[in-house]
């Protein structure tokens, strides 16, 4: 199956014949002026549920109007997301009884929780404190870190990621690739499922792939949540320990991290009951309201009824803490940029001639920061059913550095989709790149997850490791200085310096790939087991 699939891509590809080369056609201004316009200071910061998301949702709409995309939702270009807002007010301080001594924990900085719960007033006192591991329950790796203890009332402590990144085992779930249990997504669910008041992450920069200020940032932040009338329950009390609170706490008791650490990721680690108690009080906002996905359809010439999915989140953090003078969270690289490629993409197949084969959807998904919230909304009810949406094509975070020879593949290895972004990238003179930092989890961390969980192909695919003009060290560099000095904060901004070549490239990459599984005659992708 594979085999063929491969011969049929390459007959397909150098077969190919058009008098209009649609890469050509891709325009560096027009991305330049989406962004710039979507994350000045008139947007507010694109946060859900504020004018900012009214404005945010209107402009693209409209520019979807301009470059020719039909509205999808029964005539309109929204899809309402019922949600809900939280806003948690911790009331410090935070306690833990720990034998018979009492240690105060300062929120949001050595403790930073909020609460699910779209309740105003939240108390959890004297809850029991189990360590369980990784908080996994995987019956077909045959792990489970919550045998054997009874769960319902108490607060589960964890680590984060998976088990593999901290053995040398490379067969231990993913080895140093993190999977889907690694995130913290999957850990607050199933500490849910298992009864648990509350769950505590410890805080680890390696594992969770960015520094405490996200977690402590996000706990402060109002948070979004489908509003789902039943069948989905929520810890009282989320959210993550530094790795400082979490050695004093565990070293009270004569415990240390890095032992336990050692000791979870061995197959048949049993969790267990501390000597400890964890009491805080929440005072929450609440507000029950509908966000917005906007998107947009072209619609296919031949095959109207299969699609192909561009996407690229809207939303961002709003106006929130002052730093450096600056409390606008602007979010033009997260996610300003990549909505220009999106659009880009789609203005380019608009135009041509010749109208592609299949649909192409263009979905800007609201709440992406808060959980994937918008897109997992989507496959529940998308405008094209997912056994008939043929793959999606996802980006997040477009850094514009100039040109790379390097396309880094987040979520290389499962699906064929890396055979025909290889075919195009060879033509750009680029090589695939897998991610060298998997085991980040950056793979479950946007909006292709929805779509990948519900068996659709996805990607996420990006030139970011290998600059052509500065080399491998450079290219690292320019990206860990955005990871921790610009990702999630107020200095995201527009930067009219900046070398769109690279972004470029990568429009015209995807708007190939794009087009080539909207022609009916070539074979579809298909998810890798």
């Amino acid at each position: 199956m594979r085999n063929l699939f491969l011969i049929f891509l390459l007959a397909a590809l150098f077969s190919c014949k058009s008098s209009e080369v649609p890469e050509n056609m891709v325009d560096i201004n027009n991305m330049k002026r989406i962004t710039e316009i979507l994350s000045s200071d008139d947007f507010m910061g694109r946060q859900p549920f504020t004018t900012g998301e009214e404005l945010s949702t209107n402009f693209i709409a409209e520019e979807l109007r301009r470059i020719g995309f039909e509205p999808p939702f029964n005539g309109s270009y929204f899809q309402d997301v019922p949600m809900y807002e939280t806003t948690s007010s911790v009331k410090n301080p935070v306690l833990f009884k720990i034998g018979n001594k009492l240690l105060q924990l300062s929120a949001p900085d050595e403790i930073a929780i909020n609460s699910p719960i779209p309740e105003e007033a939240i108390e959890l006192k004297n809850s029991k404190i189990v360590f369980a591991g990784f908080g996994i329950n995987a019956p077909e790796m045959d792990w489970n870190d919550f045998e054997g203890v009874d769960f319902k009332g108490k607060t589960v402590v964890v680590f984060v990621n998976d088990p593999g990144l901290y053995s040398d085992d490379s067969s231990l779930f993913r080895g140093k690739e993190m999977t889907y249990y690694g995130r913290w997504t999957y850990k607050y669910e199933e500490a849910a499922r298992q009864g648990a008041s509350a769950i505590l992450i410890i805080h680890e920069s390696l594992g969770a792939g960015y520094e405490f200020n996200v977690p402590r940032n996000s706990s402060i932040s109002p948070r979004l949540f489908i509003d789902q009338k039943e069948g989905v329950t929520k810890c009282k009390v989320t959210g993550w320990l530094t790795a400082q609170s979490a050695e004093r706490i565990f070293g009270e008791l004569g415990y240390n991290i890095d032992t336990l650490r050692k000791q979870a990721v061995k197959k048949g680690f049993k969790p267990f009951e501390i000597n400890a108690e964890f009491s805080a009080t929440i005072e929450n906002k609440v507000r029950k309201e509908s966000s917005r996905n906007v998107a947009g359809i072209l619609k296919g010439a031949v095959a109207p009824h299969e699609a192909v999915v561009i996407t690229a989140h809207w939303d961002h953090f709003g106006i929130g803490e002052k730093q450096n003078g600056d409390s606008i969270y602007n979010g033009a690289v997260d996610n300003g940029t990549t909505m220009a490629w999106a659009f880009e993409i789609g203005r380019v197949a608009a135009s041509l001639k010749k109208r592609p084969g299949r649909s192409i959807i263009l979905l800007f998904p609201t709440a992406e920061e808060q959980g994937l919230t918008g897109s997992e909304y989507y496959t529940q009810n998308p405008v094209i059913p997912m056994q008939n949406t043929v793959a999606c094509l996802n980006n997040d975070m477009m850094v514009p550095r100039g040109k790379m020879k390097d396309v880094t593949m987040i979520g290389y290895g499962y699906s064929s989709l890396d055979s025909i972004y290889n075919v195009y990238a060879e033509r750009q003179e680029r090589y695939l790149l897998p991610d060298p930092n998997s085991h980040t989890g950056l793979f479950f961390r946007s909006d292709h997850l929805p779509f990948f969980r519900a068996g659709v192909p996805s990607i996420w695919a990006y030139g970011c490791y290998d600059s052509r003009e500065h080399g491998k060290e450079w290219a690292l560099e320019t990206w860990n200085y955005f990871i921790n000095n610009v990702y999630h904060r107020p200095a995201d901004n527009y930067n009219p310096e900046w070398d769109w070549s690279g972004v470029a490239e990568d429009t015209k990459l995807a708007l190939n790939v794009a087009l080539w599984l909207t022609d009916v005659s070539n074979p579809k992708p298909y998810l890798r087991k």
